[in-house]
C-alpha cells in the first residue's frame, strides 16, 4: 500500500484500477472530467485502455461491449450525461452485463449549475430506466471511502452480473484528503464466474445463486446478448412465464445478497432519542452537528447508509431505535421518503439543506432545529 494525498475523483480512479479496470470510455462533463483525465494518464501504464467517446450514449455502449468481451469496464459522468445513458443502462440490466458507473452529482434540472453540488440524483440512479430492476448504488463520504467503495462496486458488479453506481457529488469529487491506496493483493478482488464447459453453455442459465456464468466473446462459446425478454439461451420469449421468470430472477439475485450489499455506519445509537440520517458529503457536517449536540447532553444518534440502494429495511428497523428521525440531505427530501416508509412507527422529518455549496454547520443546524 502507499499513502498519497488525493481528491475524491482520483480515489475512484485508483480504486477502479486496483479492482482490475481495463477499459474506460467516457465523455468530459463537469464535475467528473478530471476522473477521466487521471485515468487517461494512469490506466495505459497499467495495461488498460481509455477512450474519449463522442458522447455519453457511445460511452455507455462501449463499456457494455468491452465487458462482454471479458474485461472490467467503467465510465463516469454527471446528471445530463447520465440522462443520455438511460437506455444503455437498461440494456446492461437485462443482458446482465457487469459495468460500473461513477456518477458525480451536480445541480440541476437540465444543465443547472455545472460546477456546483447537489444530492438530487439519488432516485435517478435508482429508477433511471424503465422496467423492474435493482441497481446497487454506493455513496461514500470521504476520499478513502471513495476508493474502498469503488472496489466494492466492481466486486458487486462482477459477482452479480449487474451495473453498479458509485455515487459521488461535486464536493466529494474535488475535496483533497489523505488516501491509503491498496494494491490488488491487499484487498478482496472478485472476478466474474466463468462457465465450466463450452458444451451445452446457455448464457442466461443461472446457478443456484441466480447468477449465470458469463462467457466472453471469442472463446468458443455461443454467446447471445439479447435486449428483449429472453429465455436461458438468449432467444426472444414473449410469454408470461419467461417474462416473470427473468424479471423475478434479475431482482432476486440482488435482494438475496442484501446482507453483503448493504453497508452503513452508526454512531451514538444505543441511547439516542433523536437520530440524524445523512449520506455522502452532507453527512460529514451532520455528523459534526450530532457530536456538538451530544456534548451538550442531548441524546442524539447518527445513521449513515453507505449503500443507498437497495436499502436493508430489516437492518434499519433494528438499528435506528430513536423515537424521532431527522433525515438531512441536499435535496427536497428524497431519501426521507423511504426512511418515512421504512420507519413508519416513528416520527420522521425531512430537513432539506438545498444548497449549491457544501452546507455549513450553521445551515444544517437551522434545518434540523425546527424539528428538535
Amino acid at each position: 500500500m502507499r499513502k498519497v494525498f488525493a481528491s475524491g475523483n482520483i480515489a475512484v480512479a485508483e480504486g477502479a484500477m486496483t479492482a482490475g479496470l481495463k477499459f474506460y470510455a467516457g465523455y468530459p462533463i463537469t464535475p467528473s472530467s478530471d476522473l477521466m483525465e487521471y485515468l487517461a494518464e494512469e490506466l495505459p501504464r497499467r495495461g488498460g485502455v481509455v477512450i474519449q467517446m463522442e458522447d455519453e450514449i457511445a460511452s455507455i455502449n462501449a463499456i457494455i461491449g468491452a465487458s462482454n468481451a471479458g474485461v472490467k469496464a467503467m465510465t463516469a459522468t454527471s446528471g445530463p450525461g447520465l440522462s443520455l445513458m438511460a437506455e444503455g443502462i437498461g440494456l446492461a440490466v437485462i443482458t446482465e452485463t457487469p459495468i460500473v458507473i461513477a456518477h458525480v452529482m451536480r445541480a440541476g434540472p437540465s444543465t443547472g449549475v455545472p460546477t456546483k453540488t447537489t444530492q438530487s440524483d439519488i432516485y435517478m440512479v435508482r429508477w433511471l430506466t424503465h422496467g423492474d430492476y435493482i441497481i446497487p448504488s454506493f455513496a461514500p463520504w470521504s476520499v478513502q471511502e471513495a476508493f474502498d467503495l469503488t472496489i466494492k462496486a466492481f466486486n458487486v458488479s462482477e459477482k452479480l452480473r449487474t451495473p453498479v453506481f458509485i455515487l459521488s457529488d461535486a464536493i466529494l469529487a474535488h475535496v483533497w484528503e489523505p488516501l491509503v491506496v491498496k494494491e490488488p493483493g491487499e484487498v478482496e478482488i472478485i472476478d466474474r464466474k466463468m462457465p465450466k464447459s463450452v458444451e451445452g453453455y446457455m448464457p442466461y442459465l443461472p446457478d443456484e445463486d441466480l447468477v449465470p456464468p458469463m462467457a466472453p466473446f471469442g472463446k468458443g462459446f455461443k454467446v447471445l446478448v439479447e435486449s428483449l425478454v429472453h429465455d436461458e439461451k438468449g432467444y426472444y420469449a414473449p410469454n408470461n412465464e419467461k417474462y416473470r421468470q427473468l424479471v423475478t430472477r434479475l431482482n432476486m439475485k440482488i435482494t438475496r445478497s442484501l446482507d453483503w450489499l448493504f453497508e452503513y455506519e452508526g454512531f451514538f445509537l444505543e441511547d439516542a432519542e433523536i437520530v440524524f440520517v445523512a449520506y455522502g458529503s452532507v453527512a460529514r457536517t451532520v455528523f459534526a452537528l450530532a457530536k456538538q449536540l451530544r456534548s451538550t447532553g442531548a441524546r442524539i444518534g447518527f445513521f449513515r447508509p453507505k449503500t443507498l440502494w437497495p436499502l436493508h429495511e430489516k437492518v434499519m428497523r433494528e438499528t435506528i431505535k430513536g423515537r424521532k428521525i431527522i433525515v438531512v440531505e441536499n435535496n427536497l427530501g428524497k431519501l426521507g421518503m423511504d426512511v418515512e416508509r421504512i420507519l413508519c412507527d416513528k416520527e420522521v422529518y425531512k430537513a432539506s439543506v438545498l444548497n449549491l455549496e457544501s452546507p455549513t454547520l450553521k445551515e444544517v443546524k437551522e434545518a434540523v432545529m425546527q424539528w428538535l
